[in-house]
């Protein structure tokens, strides 16, 4: 089964998009769309695409600037979430504190001030691997802890290019956590030794990237925190690059 379609996976998700800031770490989906932004300076802001978007809050944190957002997401669950949220404005869960014992929360737009602008984005259940044809002329794409959970991240890097404009801007962040359940270990872009050298994820992207785009900047850190319970919560740090397509 699919972790992401779980009632445990989906209330981490809603309160990691919607709920409290843990340990003073930035609001994650928040923070990465304010990078996009700031990435794409004065560039076109008609168009962008979420790609494992889970329950939304980037994309709509990106309808702030683009006239249109796309958010995509394997999970069905979690897309059901972010098109209820549009719809309604709120949307009740649960976080647990410890066995069965859970607190109530509501994630409200209006009280972020995404009410306004949520209209803007729309939601699709799809294959970030496999995207329909609707997919194209976007400005920029932001695909957020994405990569480690595709089954062939070269087959996304070898095709990506073809849904955004000349100049358009792809901008990537994971903490690279390698899984065989995922990604075959075949199919990594990195993390491994090869003829006593070190092949890190970065290096991978930029071999598969580089006949269509150009890296802008060095990457950056962005710390994230899943809360599971009342006394257990993931604290990861992603890595955060931007690519500009040339070709």
């Amino acid at each position: 089964m699919n972790p992401y379609e779980t009632d445990e996976l989906v209330t981490q998700y809603m309160e990691f998009h919607y709920g409290d800031r843990y340990f003073e770490v930035e609001n994650y989906p928040a923070k990465c769309a304010q990078i996009c932004i700031e990435l794409i300076h004065n560039g076109a802001t008609r168009k962008a695409l979420d790609l494992g978007c889970a329950v939304g809050r980037t994309s709509f944190e990106l309808a702030r600037t683009f006239d249109e957002v796309i958010g995509v997401d394997l999970s069905a669950r979690f897309i059901e979430c972010a098109t209820q949220l549009k719809k309604r404005g709120t949307l009740d869960y649960s976080i647990i504190t410890e066995g069965e014992l859970v607190i109530p929360r509501q994630a409200d737009l209006a009280a972020l001030k995404l009410d306004q602008i949520a209209n803007r984005v729309t939601f699709f259940q799809e294959d970030a691997c496999d995207l329909s044809a609707r997919h194209e002329g976007y400005d920029l794409i932001f695909a957020g802890n994405l990569l480690d959970r595709l089954q062939d991240p070269r087959r996304f890097l070898d095709s990506v290019h073809q849904y955004l404009n000349m100049g358009g801007v792809l901008v990537m962040s994971s903490p690279y956590t390698l899984l065989e359940e995922y990604t075959p270990r075949e199919n990594w872009l990195g993390g491994y030794s090869e003829d006593g050298q070190d092949i890190r994820v970065l290096d991978g992207m930029k071999i598969a990237l580089e006949p269509h785009f150009t890296m802008l900047g060095e990457p950056v850190d962005v710390p994230f925190v899943i809360r599971e319970t009342q006394r257990k919560f993931q604290h990861t740090i992603a890595e955060l690059s931007c690519w500009k397509r040339i070709k």
